[in-house]
């Protein structure tokens, strides 16, 4: 059985642990951890998809999930990312940018779909490199 069509993602709130990560379903009862975001994501489905079929509802598949990582948390995360480049590259104040990434100040929704748009465009660019 498949997720139906139409129905929106599940939206997950993702926190950075001492020993990896921690998340739970905003709207459903399910809460898991995994080492990385990958294994947390894994972790995610199979405890999603228990408490769906119990419910006689359809599985789901990592695209149906919508992962909420702080800003702080994902440059924790992602090290390899440098906001410097990263505000400069999206236009943005490498200043401001440092404050979001230390939790100092929240960005607005705006700037935080600025922000993802650049970090999407970042991880687009690098997955069509070829090495010679």
């Amino acid at each position: 059985m498949e997720m139906k069509m139409g129905r929106k993602k599940i939206e997950i709130t993702v926190e950075k642990t001492d020993t990896g990560f921690s998340a739970y379903a905003n709207d459903l009862s399910v809460f898991s951890t995994g080492k990385d975001i990958s294994e947390l994501y894994v972790h995610l489905v199979e405890a999603i998809n228990l408490l769906l079929e119990e419910d006689g509802e359809g599985v789901i598949s990592l695209s149906d999930l919508k992962l909420n990582l702080d800003l702080k948390q994902f440059f924790q995360y992602y090290k390899v990312l440098n906001a410097r480049f990263l505000a400069r590259r999206i236009g943005m104040n490498p200043t401001l940018l440092s404050q979001y990434v230390r939790g100092v100040k929240r960005p607005s929704p705006k700037q935080t779909e600025k922000i993802i748009q650049g970090i999407q465009g970042i991880g687009r660019e690098l997955s069509d490199l070829r090495f010679i």
